[in-house]
C-alpha cells in the first residue's frame, strides 16, 4: 500500500529535479519519491509553480558595485530569463495538466467501463443465481415427476401382469367353452342323426300301416263284392251284409283318413325337426302311443267285419 506524501515532499522533489536540470513532472516526482497518487502530486506541483516566481525574485542576485546601466541590463536579462522560465514552466505545466486530464479521462472511462462490467457481471451473477434456483426447482420438479412416472410404471406393470393373467384365464375359459361347444355340436349332430333315423323309421312304419290299411280295405271290398254275389238270393241278409260292409268301409276310410292326418302331422313335425328336436321326438312318441291302440282297434274291427261277412 502506498504511503501518504506531503506538499513539502513534492516541492523538495521538484527542486531536486530542477537542480539536476530536469523539468518537474508528475511521473518524475512520483518516480523520485517512489510513491504518491497522481492527484496529490498534481495538486502539490501546482502550489510549487505558484510559489516559484516569488522564490526566484527573493533569490535573484543583487549587484551593488556594478554600474547602474549594467545593473539595469542585468535586471532586464533576469526578468527575461524568469519570464522565459515561467513560460516554459507554464507550457510544461499545461502539457502535464493536459496529459493528466487525458489520463484522468482514460481513468474515468476505464473506471466507468469497470463499473459497467461489474454491474453486468453482477447482473449476470444474479441471473445465474436465478437460473440456478430455477434449475434446482426444475430439477426437483423433474425428480418428482420421474418418481411419479416410476410409480405409475410400476403400477402399470402390475396391471399388465394382472391383465395377462386374466387374459390367460379368459383364454383357458374360451378354450374350455370351445371344447364344450365342439362336444355339444357333436352330441347334437349325433342326436339329430338318431332322431332323423327314428323319424324315417316311424315314417316308414306309418306308411306301411297306411299301405296295409289300403290293402285291407281292398280285401274287405273284394270280400264285400263276393258276399253280395253269394247272397243275392237273400235280400234281408244282403242288406245286413251290405250295411256291415258299409260300416266296415266307413271305418276303414276313417282309419285311412286318420292315418293320412297322422302322416301329414308327421311330415310337418319332420320339417320342424332340425329346430325343435325334443318337441318332435315327444310328438312322435305321443303319435306312437296313440297309433298303437288305433291300429289294434282297426285290426279288430276288420277282423270282426270279416267274421261277420263269413257268417
Amino acid at each position: 500500500m502506498a504511503r501518504g506524501i506531503t506538499e513539502l515532499d513534492v516541492h523538495g522533489a521538484a527542486d531536486a529535479l530542477v537542480a539536476k536540470g530536469e523539468r518537474p513532472t508528475v511521473e518524475r516526482i512520483r518516480a523520485h519519491l517512489g510513491t504518491g497518487s497522481p492527484n496529490t502530486v498534481t495538486r502539490c506541483l501546482e502550489t510549487w509553480w505558484q510559489s516559484l516566481g516569488s522564490r526566484l525574485q527573493s533569490e535573484s542576485p543583487k549587484v551593488t558595485d556594478a554600474p547602474a546601466a549594467l545593473g539595469k541590463l542585468a535586471g532586464q536579462w533576469w526578468a527575461l530569463a524568469l519570464e522565459h522560465a515561467r513560460d516554459a514552466v507554464f507550457a510544461e505545466f499545461s502539457e502535464a495538466s493536459e496529459d493528466l486530464a487525458s489520463k484522468q479521462e482514460k481513468f474515468l472511462a476505464r473506471s466507468q467501463a469497470l463499473a459497467d462490467e461489474t454491474s453486468a457481471a453482477h447482473a449476470r451473477s444474479e441471473a445465474a443465481m436465478a437460473a440456478e434456483r430455477l434449475a434446482r426447482a426444475q430439477a426437483t420438479e423433474l425428480q418428482r415427476l420421474v418418481d411419479q412416472l416410476q410409480l405409475q410404471a410400476a403400477e402399470l406393470a402390475g396391471q399388465r401382469i394382472a391383465a395377462i393373467e386374466r387374459l390367460e384365464q379368459v383364454e383357458a375359459s374360451r378354450q374350455a367353452l370351445y371344447d364344450r361347444l365342439q362336444k355339444t355340436e357333436e352330441s347334437a349332430r349325433s342326436e339329430r342323426e338318431s332322431l332323423a333315423e327314428h323319424v324315417r323309421s316311424v315314417e316308414n312304419r306309418v306308411l306301411g300301416d297306411i299301405d296295409r290299411a289300403r290293402e285291407e280295405s281292398k280285401v274287405m271290398q273284394a270280400q264285400l263284392a263276393s258276399a253280395v254275389k253269394r247272397h243275392t238270393s237273400i235280400e234281408a241278409e244282403m242288406r245286413r251284409s251290405l250295411e256291415k260292409a258299409h260300416s266296415a268301409t266307413a271305418a276303414a276310410v276313417q282309419m285311412a283318413d286318420n292315418q293320412r292326418g297322422r302322416c301329414a302331422a308327421l311330415e310337418e313335425q319332420l320339417a320342424k325337426l332340425q329346430n325343435l328336436p325334443a318337441d318332435l321326438e315327444a310328438a312322435l312318441r305321443r303319435s306312437q302311443v296313440t297309433a298303437g291302440p288305433r291300429k289294434i282297434s282297426s285290426k279288430r274291427r276288420a277282423k270282426k267285419g270279416s267274421s261277420e261277412d263269413t257268417n
